[in-house]
């Protein structure tokens, strides 16, 4: 019998975007985000076929992926449904208020209708109404969530409000942890899951993003509570989206997801640790990264048990 955890789910929602484009609205405070070099149309094709790919991949691993089509022009970041919802042991789900206004239309009640129907889900804590009074809390993309631990880890910025992160742990009962975290050129890192990813056995995080040595310690030392091994990445290895992986239940054992570019940053010797956990698999998704976000941001985990 595989080996399963509660902290890799065996099914996700992905959004297939038919005309995906770097967001215009995101890219002041998203600085992975770049400009892509072909016309709109070429780019919106070839991210249609990167996510087309990918979920192809998930399923042929034994990864249930509830595909979801976005045939609209207003919501270029829609490819990233990580951000407005979550799903949470004991049927408990979270819907997200978003920093940028064109990312408000991404909520769909056609997900969380699916949710309910497919799943056990005892309530829905609908917390996007908050972003009237610029309250922002952007999902699993501004939470790196331990979900054997119980722990919320979320780097301060614009998309993180530790007055509704300290709400959201009251409700959904974890621990948060909260520290500052920057990029190559000193800027706020704008989302938690770029620098970190939690796995079963191990976690990956930038240390070296966290300017606060105390806190920089004592961010590593609640990680290895949890018994896991840590690999710590490199600056340029957050630049090419290597903390941006989660770990999914395959139909063999669990699997990590991260995208192609992310693993050929990795050393040998931090995919040799990771290989002693998980079996890697890389998904093609370069026009889609640069929206600014990765494999990560593209899957919303579903941690609700099927009807």
């Amino acid at each position: 019998m595989p080996r399963s955890s509660l902290q890799a789910p065996a099914s996700v929602v992905m959004i297939r975007p038919h005309h995906f484009t770097p967001n215009a609205q995101t890219a002041q405070d998203n600085h992975f985000q770049t400009s892509a070099a072909s016309d709109a149309a070429d780019v919106a094709q070839a991210a249609h076929a990167e996510v087309t790919r990918a979920a192809e991949t998930l399923q042929s691993a034994g990864v249930r992926v509830h595909l979801f089509e976005d045939e609209g022009t207003e919501t270029p970041d829609s490819v990233f449904p990580n951000n407005w919802f979550s799903t949470h042991s004991g049927g408990h789900v979270a819907v997200y208020p978003m920093y940028s206004p064109n990312r408000r239309a991404e909520r769909r009640q056609d997900v969380l209708t699916m949710l309910k129907q497919d799943y056990r889900v005892q309530d829905i804590i609908d917390y996007s109404g908050l972003e009237y009074d610029n309250l922002f809390l952007e999902g699993t993309g501004a939470m790196v969530i331990d979900h054997l631990e119980r722990v919320a880890y979320a780097a301060r910025s614009k998309r993180t409000s530790e007055i509704l992160l300290e709400r959201f742990c009251t409700h959904f009962n974890y621990e948060p942890v909260v520290f500052d975290a920057v990029d190559a050129q000193g800027q706020p890192i704008y989302h938690t899951n770029v620098l970190m990813c939690i796995g079963t056995d191990f976690a990956m995080i930038g240390l070296d993003s966290l300017p606060d040595a105390a806190r920089r310690r004592e961010v590593a030392e609640r990680l290895r509570r949890g018994e896991r091994d840590i690999i710590d990445l490199t600056k340029d290895q957050i630049a090419n989206f290597a903390g941006n992986a989660i770990e999914l239940q395959g139909r063999d054992g669990i699997v990590l997801a991260l995208s192609s570019r992310a693993l050929r940053s990795l050393e040998a010797e931090q995919k040799a640790v990771l290989n002693r956990h998980v079996t890697l698999l890389p998904l093609d998704i370069p026009t889609i990264e640069h929206a600014g976000g990765s494999v990560r941001c593209m899957i919303a985990g579903l941690h609700l048990s099927a009807r």
